[in-house]
C-alpha cells in the first residue's frame, strides 16, 4: 500500500502509535495535545487523525474511543518512521512523556552485544547450551517470546560441475557432490545475444570455460554457497552469463538442498501471555499448539533466506499481524532475521509478540542477536 503522508500527518502517525505503545489504550487528540509538543491546536490533531483513519492506518475500536494504529499503521511506521532524520524533527515531548522516547537502535544493539558478551562465553559452551542461553537474554531483553533455530547441518560439498548446451538456446547444469549425487538444472540462455547464441561451438567453449572457473573457485566447498559466489569475478567476455547463472544456480541449491527443519528454542512464552492483547484463551492456546506442537510450520516461516543488505549481513524480516501467514499469530508481530556460517545462512532469530511492540528496540535485538550468532557459530565445527 502506497500512502504518501505530510509531515503533520506523519508527526501525528507518530505520536499516536508511540502512545498506543506505551499505554495500550486507545488514543486521543486531548492525550496528544496534553503530552507531546506538536505545535497544532486539539482540532487539527482530530482532523488529520481522521484522515489517517480514512487511510485505514488508525481505526476506532469503539465509537466513543480514541484510535489505535492498524496493522497498515505500524507497517508505516516501521518502513518509514523509526529513522534518525525522525528524531531529529520537531517533535518534542514534555517531561512526564519523557520516558516514551524510543531508544536508538545503536543503543538498544550496544546493550544486547554487552548482555551476551557478558552472559555467554561460547569456548565453555556447547552450541545447543549456547543457543539456549541467546534464545533466555533475547527474551529478556526484547519482552518477547524468543526464537532461536537449532543450525543446518548439511555438509554436501561440491565434487564437479559442468555446464552443457543441449540444444539450441538452451543449456542444462550438472552438480555432482562429494556424495556422488547427481543434481541438473536446464536453463535457457535467451539472455544471450542471438548473434552468439547461433554460433555453437563458441557457446560449447565459453560453457566449458565458465565450467572452469566454477570448479576452480567451488570445488570441495558446500554445495549452499553456490548461490553466495562473486560472479564479478568471472571475466568481461563472460559476464553475460553471471546473473543468469547466478539465480538458476541458487534456485537448484534451494530446490536440492532444501532446509530441513531444525528444533526452536522457545522463551519468553508466560511474560508476552500476560499483555492484554492475549486476554483471550483460545488465542493464547493456539499459539501455545504452534510453539509447541507445530513448530515445522513456524520453521518454514522464520528461516527464509531473504536478499543480504550492503555488507552482506542478512536483512531484518518484520512481519505485521495479518501480513503473517498463519492464522494464529495474525494478531502478532514477528521479526527475524537469519544467523550464518561466513555468508551462508544456517539458523534464525526471532521474537514474537502483540503488534503494540517497541519495533525500534526489537528490531535491534533481534540483529545484534544474530550478529553475535553469526560470530560465535565461526568457532565451531560445521
Amino acid at each position: 500500500m502506497e500512502v504518501q503522508l505530510t509531515n503533520r500527518q506523519q508527526h501525528i502517525l507518530w505520536a499516536t502509535v508511540r502512545h498506543y505503545i506505551a499505554t495500550a489504550e486507545p488514543v486521543g487528540s486531548k492525550a496528544l495535545v496534553e503530552e507531546y509538543d506538536l505545535g497544532v491546536s486539539s482540532a487539527t490533531i482530530r482532523n488529520v487523525m481522521g484522515v489517517l483513519e480514512k487511510s485505514g492506518l488508525l481505526y476506532q475500536p469503539h465509537p466513543s474511543a480514541g484510535r489505535v494504529p492498524s496493522d497498515s499503521g505500524y507497517r508505516i511506521y516501521v518502513d518509514q518512521l523509526i529513522t534518525p532524520s525522525l528524531r531529529s524533527r520537531n517533535v518534542s515531548q514534555t517531561d512526564a512523556l519523557a520516558s516514551l522516547l524510543p531508544r536508538s537502535t545503536e543503543t538498544v544493539g550496544r546493550e544486547v552485544e554487552m548482555a551476551l558478551q557478558k552472559q555467554l562465553q561460547w569456548q565453555d559452551r556447547s552450541l545447543e547450551t549456547l543457543l539456549q542461553g541467546a534464545a533466555q537474554i533475547l527474551a529478556t531483553l526484547s519482552g518477547c517470546i524468543s526464537l532461536i533455530t537449532m543450525p543446518q547441518t548439511t555438509t554436501a560439498l561440491l565434487r564437479h560441475l559442468q555446464l552443457v548446451q543441449v540444444e539450441a538456446g538452451r543449456i542444462m547444469l550438472i552438480v555432482v557432490t562429494d556424495g556422488y549425487e547427481t543434481h541438473s538444472k536446464l536453463m535457457d540462455l535467451s539472455p544471450i545475444p542471438e548473434e552468439t547464441q547461433r554460433d555453437s561451438e563458441v557457446i560449447d567453449r565459453e560453457l566449458q570455460i565458465v565450467s572452469n572457473f566454477l570448479n576452480t573457485h567451488l570445488r570441495g566447498r558446500s554445495l549452499l554457497e553456490l548461490g553466495y559466489l562473486n560472479w564479478s569475478e568471472l571475466d568481461q567476455e563472460f559476464q553475460r552469463y553471471g546473473e543468469f547463472l547466478k539465480n538458476s544456480v541458487a534456485e537448484l541449491t534451494r530446490r536440492t538442498l532444501a532446509p530441513t527443519a531444525t528444533q526452536i528454542m522457545v522463551r519468553g512464552v508466560s511474560e508476552v501471555l500476560r499483555q492484554p492483547e492475549f486476554s483471550q484463551l483460545q488465542q493464547v492456546q493456539t499459539i501455545i499448539q504452534l510453539l509447541e506442537e507445530e513448530q515445522d510450520q513456524l520453521w518454514r516461516l522464520i528461516f527464509e533466506e531473504p536478499e543480504p543488505e550492503d555488507g552482506g549481513k542478512p536483512k531484518v524480516t518484520v512481519r505485521i499481524g495479518a501480513e503473517n501467514p498463519l492464522e494464529p499469530i495474525r494478531t502478532c508481530t514477528l521479526i527475524s532475521s537469519n544467523y550464518c556460517r561466513g555468508s551462508i545462512p544456517v539458523g534464525s532469530v526471532g521474537v514474537l509478540g502483540p503488534t503494540r511492540l517497541d519495533y525500534e528496540s526489537a528490531i535491534a535485538v533481534v540483529a545484534s542477536a544474530a550478529d553475535y550468532l553469526s560470530e560465535a557459530f565461526s568457532y565451531f565445527n560445521p
